[in-house]
């Protein structure tokens, strides 16, 4: 065993820990970039539909919805955005009852609900409410869908019960700008 061996031992100065702490600043910016860049790209528009305009009286415009516009291209998205513990989200106004801007029965269970039942349709809740319906941003523009445009993909539709059990006072129902995380 050669104990003869020579170790060198490197002591920092000021200046390589400046370099390594820029270098490793960079390293993260550069990763947290990649990152955001790599989580918006993930979830992009996946096709378009053109609009059909829809025959009298068969666009519903209960709270506020809108009607496909003859020609126009909407977007359509076959994701949501990730859900994160902080998942933004637009909540809007929708009536899951029969005759109702909603469309055609829920999704989920082919069935309407009253708009004094909590319920939820997720395009991407927080009061306790039953997911019933998928938010459609695949399709849109025709009788299924009362001739309204595909959702965006960052949308919550709730009832006027889960409006109600939110606290937000009528004159402010339609879309309000939330934050919510799967529980």
């Amino acid at each position: 065993m050669d104990n003869n061996i020579k170790h060198d031992l490197v002591v920092p100065n000021e200046d390589m820990i400046s370099i390594v702490g820029t270098l490793l600043l960079v390293l993260f910016i550069v990763s947290a970039t990649f990152s955001v860049e790599v989580d918006a790209q993930s979830c992009r528009s996946s096709g378009n539909i053109r609009g059909r305009k829809p025959p009298p009286a068969q666009c519903n415009r209960e709270n506020d919805s809108d009607c496909c516009v003859q020609g126009k291209s909407y977007s359509t998205y076959e994701c949501s955005p990730s859900v994160s513990s902080n998942t933004k989200a637009t909540l809007t106004l929708n009536s899951f009852q029969k005759g109702g801007d909603g469309g055609g029965p829920s999704e989920c269970d082919n069935q309407y609900h009253s708009d004094d039942t909590p319920v939820v349709a997720l395009s991407t809740g927080c009061v306790r409410a039953m997911v019933v319906d998928e938010c459609d941003s695949t399709m849109g523009c025709d009788e299924d869908h009362d001739y309204q445009p595909p959702s965006r993909n960052d949308i919550v539709d709730a009832s006027k019960a889960v409006w109600k059990a939110l606290g937000v006072p009528e004159d402010n129902w339609g879309e309000l700008d939330i934050t919510w995380t799967d529980a």
